[in-house]
């Protein structure tokens, strides 16, 4: 197996007016966060071939519609990562990590010459997410606990010590990504305003639903 890392540091202008897009409904990237990817479609692996030789930017963009086509339309907004580390496996996957640089804005959508698609992109709307975040906004403390409810109503396994101690610019994208929200949740997220924004808007979304349901414990509680 061959792997290696590379930087994530990018300069606006640097940034390219088209971009590969992997179209994966219910997944999100979001500025500074790390996404660790296991590809294997003849399609994706075409295209972080043609990433790793073109600035290594790939976009994440979801499908606007739950359906299984060959080229559902997509939402308006993503988000571009840089490929930080890469390894290819003895059968043929691809092992990566998207680093989260900046979202962006579908302008138009090149005719398909390749396995993947490509679209042409507005960067100027979110360029602030270049900048530092300001985690100062955040219930810290009520988002741990509406996260331990949420985890647990879905049986998900965390390091508690590791999510305490993480900074709040790395533990709220990384929330996001990992809760099994609806994907227009994580898409609203991802388009929120602000840092501050989408720290609230998340705490919403988990008080909604850590609050009881029919059939929770055979009954409703109020």
């Amino acid at each position: 197996m061959t792997s290696f890392v590379l930087p994530a540091k990018t300069h606006p202008s640097a940034l390219p007016a088209q971009l590969p897009v992997l179209p994966i409904l219910g997944s999100v990237l979001l500025p500074n966060a790390r996404l660790p990817m296991i590809l294997s479609e003849p399609r994706y692996l075409a295209l972080v071939e043609d990433a790793l030789g073109k600035g290594r930017l790939i976009g994440m963009l979801q499908p606007s519609v739950n359906e299984e086509m060959d080229n559902p339309p997509l939402y308006s907004v993503g988000c571009a990562g840089r490929i930080t580390s890469f390894s290819e496996t003895d059968d043929g996957r691809m092992q990566i990590v998207l680093t989260g640089l900046c979202r962006f804005r579908v302008t138009g959508e090149k005719p398909r010459m390749r396995l993947f698609r490509t679209v042409d992109v507005d960067w100027q709307p979110y360029l602030t997410d270049l900048g530092e975040n300001d985690p100062s906004d955040i219930d810290r403390d009520r988002l741990l606990e509406l996260m331990q409810i949420y985890f647990r109503k879905n049986a998900i396994s965390v390091d508690w010590k590791v999510v305490k101690n993480a900074p709040s610019d790395v533990l709220l994208p990384t929330i996001v990504m990992i809760c099994p929200l609806a994907p227009n949740e994580k898409q609203a997220l991802l388009e929120a305003e602000s840092f501050a924004a989408r720290a609230k808007m998340l705490v919403t979304l988990l008080e909604m639903a850590a609050m009881p349901q029919a059939g929770d414990d055979g009954e409703v509680r109020h």
